[in-house]
């Protein structure tokens, strides 16, 4: 049986543009995975490594202008947008390769014997190793740094491990000339291309987190697909790490205080937030807590004015499209739920932003409220009315893991009196970056950063933007009463690639 075709198409549209390629068959799936795990060897010398993930982001700014013009036409999500995606994938490109010339990443850890310890201390001497081909399944919303190219790529490349990639396909055609820029770069500096394989297709990626050589893998997308995937991670005979991010609603909480001082700012401020990229953001702030009464009316009538000021906008695909506009009729159908802006379909191929309302005591206990508790990709968030403290308690205590989660405070509030501290000790255990009077769109590429969160925001404790993302893709290793000349050369006393290191129990740098 022939391979099915797989079409660039234009979500403006909805029609096809050109063939871009065939969904991969089994064997193909194979034959990428198998030139991966012989190009590991390629990727051994840290800076060989620095000096590739650097080509990498120079090639990328060569090609900008084809790569945003291909990116826009599968994903209009439109220049300007797209073209600082691409400054930040090739920003996070050099970061990774700063990290690998730096070597703290490789938690360099020597003893020496002490005979005076209970018990004693022999020889030992750690470090972290690569743990072989990494899969990587791209994400629609972005199609530069969290695809190809993107975060897991360059963290992945950076610890020392080939990549395998699934393409979107949401963006097909630019997944190709990503890879092709790539493999450039690597060809540069003696890489053989098989270091990133890319392939397409819904089994393939069945296939590819099955492969006995795919030792780790890297998911950003559903629920749905990213528990089926790692469900089947978990099932092999070998189980490997599976680190996704699958789904968030990144609660907001704001205070009667902080929405009696700038209800006007907050109601802009969110609106801004839940429509930016037409809401296509996993961070998006999806459940929004508000006080009852006369300040909760001002920041809802705020939020009313500028969310009527946004223009309809163009999903990623049709699918979407479609998933969004029944998604919000089903939440608006609910009793006691209101549509002060009513989102939906906008013109033939996009949606209209708006909001949802609703008393919390809906969401109580379970029920057919609890629809509200769950995602809905799109621009749409859903303002939950509250009487009291307890009743904002009582929601918080059944949402699921997030990726983020905000509070919205007075300045007295800020300053430690009232209820901030309770609040963020309240949200701290729903999410893996906890803002205070900011809003969760905008991911910094930081070394603090933590992009991450409880179950289902993401399946793993770890962070898949910032450098310690770098982490999930290494084994610690322990070499004992190991001679000298047989010990890896980052192991030795001398130090002679001057790596930060704990040497005896003391910090060297």
């Amino acid at each position: 049986m022939a391979a099915a075709p797989v079409w660039s198409v234009d979500p403006r549209t909805g029609k096809q543009r050109e063939q871009v390629a065939d969904e991969a068959t089994p064997q193909e799936v194979d034959a990428a995975v198998r030139a991966a795990h012989d190009a590991r060897a390629s990727l051994a010398d840290r800076a060989v490594r620095a000096a590739f993930l650097r080509s990498a982001a120079d090639q990328l700014e060569v090609a900008k202008d084809a790569l945003v013009e291909t990116a826009d036409a599968e994903t209009a999500l439109g220049p300007v947008r797209l073209g600082g995606e691409l400054a930040r994938t090739c920003y996070q490109l050099r970061a990774f390769a700063a990290i690998v010339d730096e070597g703290a990443f490789l938690d360099v850890v020597i003893n020496h014997p002490d005979d005076t310890a209970t018990p004693p201390i022999p020889d030992l001497r750690r470090y972290k190793v690569p743990l072989g081909v990494v899969a990587v399944y791209s994400a629609s919303n972005f199609p530069f740094a969290f695809s190809v190219a993107g975060g897991d790529t360059a963290s992945a490349l950076a610890a020392g491990n080939p990549v395998v990639v699934k393409a979107h396909p949401d963006h097909p055609a630019l997944s190709e000339l990503v890879a092709k820029v790539i493999r450039r770069a690597a060809a540069a500096h003696g890489i053989p291309d098989g270091v990133l394989g890319l392939v397409h297709g819904f089994e393939a990626g069945v296939e590819l987190i099955k492969h006995p050589l795919v030792a780790a893998a890297g998911f950003t997308g559903s629920i749905r697909g990213g528990r089926a995937l790692f469900d089947a991670a978990a099932a092999r005979p070998t189980p490997i790490p599976f680190h996704g991010e699958l789904g968030s609603l990144n609660p907001v909480v704001v205070t009667e205080a902080a929405a009696t001082e700038r209800a006007e700012a907050i109601g802009t401020g969110l609106a801004g937030s839940m429509t930016l990229g037409v809401g296509q953001f996993c961070v998006k702030p999806g459940l929004v807590l508000v006080p009852s009464g006369a300040a909760g009316d001002g920041l809802v009538k705020s939020l009313t004015d500028a969310v009527s000021d946004t223009d309809a906008g163009v999903l990623l695909d049709h699918r979407m499209r479609d998933n969004f506009i029944a998604g919000v009729a089903e939440r608006a159908r609910l009793a006691d739920v209101e549509s002060p802006v009513t989102p939906g379909a906008g013109g033939e191929h996009t949606v209209s932003p708006g909001f949802l309302t609703v008393p919390a005591a809906r969401l109580a206990a379970e029920g057919e409220h609890d629809l509200l508790l769950e995602e809905c990709f799109g621009p749409v968030t859903v303002v939950v009315r509250y009487e009291d403290d307890a009743e904002v308690t009582s929601v918080l205590s059944r949402l699921p893991g997030n990726l983020t989660a905000t509070v919205q405070l007075s300045e007295a509030e800020a300053a430690g009196e009232g209820r901030g501290a309770d609040l963020l000790a309240e949200v701290t255990p729903l999410a893996g970056r906890v803002l205070v009077n900011g809003w969760p769109t905008g991911v910094a590429v930081a070394a603090a950063q933590h992009h991450g969160g409880p179950y289902p925001a993401t399946t793993s404790t770890s962070t898949s933007v910032g450098g310690t993302a770098i982490e999930r893709w290494m084994r610690p290793v322990v070499y004992q009463t190991t001679p000298a000349a047989l010990l890896p050369v980052e192991l030795r006393d001398e130090n002679e690639l001057g790596l930060p290191r704990r040497f005896n129990g003391v910090l060297e740098r």
